[in-house]
C-alpha cells in the first residue's frame, strides 16, 4: 500500500510540475521514480522533506522570474529540470532513505537531512541571492564577481541558504513528530538543518570557483556552465572536465550530510 500511495503522490506532484513546465519530460519520469521510493521504502519522514525541498524550490523558481531570465541563460540548472538534475539533487537521500529501510538508524537520518538542507539552501541561495543589488564576491577572494558567476556569494544569498536549510530541519521534526516525536529537540533540528544547509552551499559555491567545469562564450568572454551562449558554442575556460554542476551538486550534498552528521550526534 506505501507503494502505491507514493506512487500517486509522485505522480500527482510531479504531474503538476510538468504541466507548469518546472520538469521536463525525463526530469518528471525521474520525480516520479523517486518520489515513489521515498514513500515506499520510507514513510511521511522522507517524502515530506523531498516535497518541500521541491516544492519550495519551485516556486521560488518562478519568483521574479524576468528579473533573471538574462542569468538563467548561463545556468546548466534552471527552472526546467530534467532527470540529471532531479536525481543530482534528490537521489543521495534517495539512496539514504533505501540505507534506513534495510537497516534503520539514526545517522540515515542525520546524514538525509543535511544532504536535504544542502540541495534546499543551495536553491534558495540561487534563486534569492540572484535578485540581491549588490554584487556577489568570490567565495576564495572576496573580490567583487559579475552576477551569476560561478563561486560568487552574496548576504542575501547567505541568508537565504541559511534559511532555506532551517526549513529542512523544522521540517524534519515537525515529520517527526506526526510519525510519533523525536528524540532530538526542536531547535537541534533546526540549527542542524541551517549549519549543515550553508556548509553544503558553501561547499557548492567552493567547487564552482575551483574544480567545476565551466566554459567561456567566444562571444560576450562570460564564463557560462552550458554549451552554447549568444548563439554560439562555447570553449572550455576551466576545471575538470567531469565536474559537471550535477556533480558538484552531489559532492557539496555529501559535505553537507557529513556536517549533520556530525551535529546529530553531538546532540545525542
Amino acid at each position: 500500500m506505501d507503494w502505491l500511495i507514493g506512487a500517486a503522490g509522485a505522480l500527482l506532484v510531479g504531474g503538476a510540475a510538468f504541466r507548469k513546465k518546472s520538469l521536463t519530460l525525463s526530469g518528471f519520469a525521474a520525480a516520479f521514480i523517486m518520489g515513489t521510493i521515498y514513500y515506499g521504502a520510507g514513510d511521511l519522514f522522507w517524502f515530506g522533506i523531498l516535497l518541500v525541498f521541491f516544492i519550495t524550490s519551485t516556486l521560488l523558481s518562478r519568483y521574479k522570474q524576468e528579473r533573471k531570465a538574462e542569468l538563467e541563460k548561463s545556468y546548466a540548472k534552471t527552472g526546467n529540470r530534467d532527470a540529471g538534475q532531479v536525481f543530482a539533487n534528490g537521489g543521495l537521500g534517495m539512496l539514504l532513505c533505501a540505507g534506513y529501510a534495510v537497516w534503520p538508524h539514526p545517522a540515515w537520518i542525520y546524514l538525509f537531512v543535511g544532504v536535504m538542507a544542502t540541495v534546499t539552501a543551495d536553491t534558495w541561495a540561487t534563486e534569492i541571492g540572484s535578485l540581491s543589488r549588490q554584487a556577489p564576491r568570490s567565495v576564495l577572494n572576496g573580490r567583487p564577481l559579475p552576477p551569476g558567476t560561478s563561486g560568487g556569494v552574496s548576504v542575501l544569498g547567505t541568508c537565504a541558504a541559511v534559511a532555506g536549510g532551517a526549513l529542512i530541519g523544522l521540517s524534519a521534526w515537525l515529520f517527526q513528530s506526526i510519525l510519533g516525536g523525536s528524540t532530538l529537540p526542536w531547535w537541534t533540528w533546526i540549527v542542524s538543518g541551517g549549519v549543515s544547509g550553508a556548509a553544503g552551499a558553501f561547499a557548492d559555491s567552493y567547487l564552482g570557483a575551483t574544480v567545476q567545469y565551466m566554459s567561456r562564450c567566444r562571444v560576450c568572454g562570460r564564463e557560462v556552465e552550458v554549451g552554447s551562449h549568444c548563439g554560439q558554442p562555447t570553449e572550455k575556460a576551466r576545471g575538470w572536465s567531469w565536474m559537471s554542476n550535477d556533480a558538484v551538486n552531489i559532492t557539496s550534498s555529501a559535505a553537507g550530510g557529513a556536517v549533520a552528521l556530525a551535529l546529530g550526534y553531538l546532540w545525542m
